[in-house]
């Protein structure tokens, strides 16, 4: 039987936010040419929040987009005959934009990879960066975040379950253990 371990609740995921913007705005030195893609599904509503602090802070309403990476990852094929693909929605031209591609967990980097060749058909990004909710970890391709809520030692059957108020009624990170 799994044993379930709370890592954040939804007070953490505010200053987790709150920190995260200040860290991309005084990285771009502002919000110029700055655009963020969350990865569906949680992804995108991190996007969103991220957007809505800088915002905020800045008085500026950064584009946020939206896209789904299904069809580009390599393992389609194991997860599903025939996968649910949700429609992309990204409003604004990439070309010469720096883009921060927003997800839940980095895990293996094949997400964050196929989420990168689902950006370059909607053009040439000049700068693309990661922000991450929870890094866990065990890495099987070269990618790394620029911004990271928080970092956790996993094991590699662990599960981390992020669950968003807008999507799973509220805020709370989890990890189910052998």
């Amino acid at each position: 039987m799994k044993k379930k371990k709370t890592i954040l609740n939804d007070q953490d995921f505010k200053r987790i936010i709150t920190r995260m913007s200040h860290e991309i705005i005084e990285k771009h030195k502002g919000t110029k040419n700055l655009a963020l893609v969350g990865i569906q599904t949680r992804g995108d509503f991190l996007a969103k929040r991220l957007a809505d602090q800088i915002r905020k802070i800045e008085a500026v309403t950064l584009p946020v987009g939206s896209m789904d990476i299904n069809m580009y990852r390599d393992d389609w094929t194991k997860i599903s005959h025939q996968p649910i693909v949700r429609p992309s929605n990204i409003p604004f031209s990439v070309d010469d934009m720096d883009i921060i591609l927003v997800d839940d967990v980095l895990f293996t980097g094949r997400t964050i990879r196929a989420a990168m060749d689902a950006l370059m058909d909607f053009g040439r990004p000049s700068r693309i960066e990661l922000a991450i909710l929870i890094d866990r970890g065990h890495r099987e391709l070269p990618i790394q975040a620029d911004y990271k809520g928080l970092s956790i030692d996993t094991e590699h059957q662990d599960m981390i379950n992020v669950l968003v108020a807008e999507h799973d009624k509220h805020d709370m990170v989890y990890i189910e253990q052998d």
